[in-house]
């Protein structure tokens, strides 16, 4: 199908196709194999891309990375999940994760401390904000870090973290005070050896194989007040950073509907039935026709929230749109491309059942669909609603 610049520079043009070239010529060929032996990307392969500058592009300059915008990472991120979900996460986590909620929240010291690694391919940092009793609802969490002298003493679980196990740092949200709900919570980097830490067995999940998964257990863990983010009372600002990181989940929907797309545009052109190509019948055209509304729609609502956000945080109500949609829009579109190469779309060897099945995890992940509206209508009437009550 055509391949319109949907308003991108040349410069983001040229990154999109060296993106786009990595990942059909190195890691498309490498993707099934991961999925199927559920093999997290090596460390090589994490440092090649920072080798070739994907894991900085929103990073400061000093710290080695390109101070760029958040949509150049965006479209490195799109272009690198449509082939290999895994690579594409080590970017998605340093320049729209837990790394870039460091750099526009945290202080000088912990910046420097903690950039540079992430930024050349050396360590890795997931976030731990879900809990086996708080998962939409965050501010249930348990957690505890609390002061005592120089360092925090942290106990409590987490769930549900991607890159669980592997990473080598966590940015943990706890509750830092003595007080109910988000007035309590604010967050501190943790480093993953840090005595007293100890991890449950991986995931087995329906998708996201190749990105681990895991409970962390803390036991009295401490951690250098140095490493100190949000202080309690800043949960608001807190959970804006975390905008961020839905929107590069946005970006991980829009890239699996988009393969979706183009992989039956191709499909349904070559494959025939009843003596002619399958694009020739009307309920051909029509199904395909409603995967790329939804999929154009998806995309003008993932770029205007990343347009808004600049080289800063985005707004909540336009994050919260784009995620709702380019998830559901995911889940949907692979399910009609599925559907449009029949027996062959429920097998292996054409790669949409991964598709899909990535797409129910990505909407998971980050806050549901059914969360963003209630954001969404939190968002555009200016309050907060209670659902405890």
């Amino acid at each position: 199908m055509n391949d319109p610049t949907n308003g991108l520079s040349e410069q983001q043009l040229e990154v999109r196709r060296m993106a786009r070239e990595l990942a059909r010529e190195h890691y498309a060929p490498l993707a099934a194999r991961w999925d199927a032996e559920r093999l997290p990307l090596p460390h090589e392969e994490r440092r090649r891309l920072g080798d070739l500058g994907l894991l900085g592009i929103t990073l400061p300059e000093e710290f080695g990375g390109s101070g760029a915008p958040v949509l150049d990472a965006l479209v490195v991120i799109e272009e690198l999940a449509k082939e290999c979900r895994p690579a594409a996460f080590q970017v998605f986590e340093c320049t729209t994760g837990p790394a870039a909620v460091v750099n526009l929240l945290g202080g000088d010291e912990l910046r420097a401390r903690c950039l540079p690694p992430v930024i050349r391919g050396d360590a890795t940092m997931a976030v731990a904000i879900s809990e086996p009793d708080a998962g939409s609802a965050a501010t249930d969490m348990t957690t505890r870090a609390v002061r005592d002298g120089d360092s925090y003493r942290v106990s409590g679980s987490k769930r549900w973290i991607s890159g669980g196990g592997h990473a080598d740092q966590y940015l943990l949200y706890a509750r830092l005070a003595d007080v109910p709900g988000a007035r309590g919570i604010g967050a501190l980097v943790v480093d993953a050896d840090t005595p007293g830490i100890s991890y449950g067995a991986q995931e087995k999940l329906m998708g996201f194989r190749g990105i681990p998964s895991c409970d962390i257990h803390f036991d009295d863990v401490r951690v250098p007040a140095a490493n100190l983010l949000v202080d309690a009372g800043r949960f608001r600002e807190l959970f804006t950073g975390f905008s961020l990181e839905r929107l590069g989940n946005a970006t991980m929907s829009l890239a699996l509907a988009q393969a979706a797309v183009d992989r039956t545009v191709d499909y349904v052109q070559t494959r025939t039935a009843f003596g002619k190509p399958l694009i020739e019948f009307q309920a051909t055209q029509l199904t395909l026709a409603d995967m790329v509304l939804q999929v154009e729609a998806a995309r003008l609502l993932v770029y205007r929230a990343a347009r808004g956000a600049g080289r800063g945080l985005p707004s909540p109500l336009e994050v919260s749109l784009a995620k709702c949609t380019a998830n559901e829009t995911a889940k949907r579109v692979t399910d009609l491309a599925i559907q449009l190469h029949g027996g062959n779309g429920y097998t292996e060897e054409y790669g949409i059942e991964r598709l899909h099945r990535d797409a129910h995890g990505w909407a998971l992940a980050g806050g549901t669909p059914t969360m963003q509206r209630t954001r969404i209508v939190s968002e555009l009437l200016g309050r907060s609603f209670d659902q405890r009550r």
